[in-house]
């Protein structure tokens, strides 16, 4: 059912743009259609997929990076509350920079190879990882923790079965949210200077006024952003079948 609902967005949005571009008569090189797309994208499918899976390394290292930091981070947070009074200040003005403002810096102290991408999008990752399940774990049902006292439970057997545990979810969501944001930290980090990449492949086909290609790569890119996110929300829907939707 939700891939039919999902086939027929992407319809309708494809009509809508075939409309735009007969109602505007927008010439070619400004808004092509989707056939002329399509067609480039098939001309250019080994070039365009051959940048797409440096694209989705960096994603996933990003992905991976960003969310095993904001789990530690969010535990050392909650368990050890000393580095709360120094850490959270810090996790807190470290959004205070954008990080968009920080891609050139990157570039600069890492290279044009992929560490740079991959330090942009683990840094766009890690906030909402470590915020929400920082949120969760300090959301603990009272009754729960009181109950884990009377019984003489450790501090570390409350927090690996109690507190943990009731905050999957609130993780859950900040993974999420990272599936979605993930490939921007990529693509941005590719346009301030790389070699390979779907966003360096749409930076120079903008130069060159390949505007077809540009819409192909971006396209490409899309498609790749909403599996990875259906992806990881199908995987996390798994791991907590205990929490169903209400």
């Amino acid at each position: 059912m939700r891939a039919f609902r999902l086939t027929t967005i992407c319809g309708l949005l494809v009509l809508v743009w075939q409309a735009v571009v007969w109602l505007a008569d927008t010439p070619h090189f400004i808004l092509p259609g989707p056939a002329r797309v399509g067609v480039t994208w098939w001309e250019h499918a080994g070039l365009i997929l051959g940048h797409a899976q440096t694209t989705l390394l960096e994603i996933a290292l990003g992905l991976v990076l960003g969310t095993l930091l904001g789990v530690i981070s969010a535990l050392v947070l909650t368990y050890v509350r000393p580095a709360r009074l120094w850490l959270l200040p810090v996790l807190v003005a470290s959004q205070a920079v954008p990080v968009f403002a920080l891609a050139p810096i990157l570039v600069l102290w890492l290279g044009y190879g992929i560490a740079s991408k991959v330090a942009m999008a683990t840094l766009i990752i890690y906030f909402p990882v470590a915020a929400n399940f920082f949120d969760g774990l300090r959301r603990t049902e009272p009754g729960w923790l009181d109950l884990a006292r009377a019984m003489g439970a450790s501090p570390w057997r409350t927090m690996w079965r109690i507190r943990v545990p009731s905050a999957l979810p609130a993780l859950a969501s900040g993974v999420r949210v990272a599936a979605a944001v993930a490939p921007i930290g990529a693509v941005v980090g590719e346009w301030v200077g790389s070699s390979a990449g779907l966003g360096f492949l749409m930076l120079h086909a903008n130069a060159r006024m390949q505007i077809d290609l540009m819409f192909a790569a971006l396209l490409t890119l899309a498609v790749f952003a909403v599996a990875i996110y259906f992806i990881i929300d199908h995987v996390l829907r798994r791991a907590l079948h205990w929490q169903p939707d209400t």
